[in-house]
């Protein structure tokens, strides 16, 4: 697994930890977690399914074996519904099954102690529901979670830039593809590798994946490099790290404290 320039440090991984270990690691001040965020759908034929996971978690491992905080089990099945049933290999939940997923896990994150949560995502479809689940829990539980989200792919202006360069839709695009090429390169096939076209930039509407490209791409993978992946990768796990290690120690701006119940 790649963690990040130099292996001096792993990430913590929690699935792997003991609940006396993870007692432990709270007795020693940790109260903050990171869960990646993923999906399992198509990915062109050239990506696996799991990218969006593969990208999400190793983002989450660098920024955890920079600054200690320790990572929850990535969530897959997320918000896919724009793919359809066209390609094979896309496996969805609706939006209020996800947000009410989130709050599941959050629950249980409070009520083990932990008091800050940072979702860390990595595909487009699951942004709006993100915000939607953000919105409630941090209403939900004003005082005792921090709760926030972030985007893989937008984590600064110049890694934003890069990702939409050959695609504003993107999809399976060059950025992605470097990205696996450099996290998973036995999962990518470049032999099957197809560009297709952005075909959005003059809508007014939505419209379905199927709806936009020919092949479950958009934007151009077959410019995609391993050792662009790396610069890529390693700028989207310094920023992210820098995130954490600022979140672990962020207070409210100002305190207020909920004095009655509400609903």
């Amino acid at each position: 697994m790649i963690y990040g320039p130099g292996d001096s440090r792993k990430p913590v991984r929690l699935e792997h930890l003991s609940w006396t270990r993870i007692r432990d690691l709270q007795a020693g001040g940790g109260d903050m977690l990171l869960l990646p965020v993923g999906a399992t759908e198509q990915h062109g034929p050239h990506l696996p399914i799991n990218t969006d996971t593969v990208i999400a978690t190793a983002a989450c491992d660098y920024a955890s074996a920079a600054t200690g905080v320790p990572v929850l089990p990535a969530l897959s099945y997320t918000v896919s519904v724009g793919h359809t049933e066209r390609w094979p290999g896309t496996f969805s939940i609706f939006h209020e099954t996800f947000i009410h997923t989130l709050r599941e896990i959050a629950a249980w994150a409070v009520a083990t102690g932990w008091k800050r949560l940072l979702l860390v995502n990595s595909h487009f479809g699951n942004d709006a529901s993100l915000r939607v689940a953000v919105d409630r829990l941090r209403f939900d539980y004003v005082n005792r979670l921090q709760i926030a989200t972030r985007n893989t792919f937008n984590l600064t202006p110049s890694i934003w830039e890069y990702f939409i360069s050959d695609a504003a839709d993107l999809h399976a695009n060059k950025a992605e593809t470097d990205l696996m090429l450099h996290l998973a390169p036995d999962s990518v096939d470049m032999s099957v590798a197809e560009d297709d076209p952005d075909r959005t930039t003059e809508t007014i509407f939505n419209y379905m994946v199927a709806n936009t490209s020919m092949n479950g791409v958009t934007g151009n993978p077959t410019e995609g490099t391993a050792e662009r992946g790396k610069l890529l990768f390693e700028e989207i796990g310094e920023a992210l790290a820098a995130i954490v290690e600022k979140a672990r120690r962020e207070t409210a701006p100002v305190e207020w404290h909920r004095t009655a119940g509400v609903f």
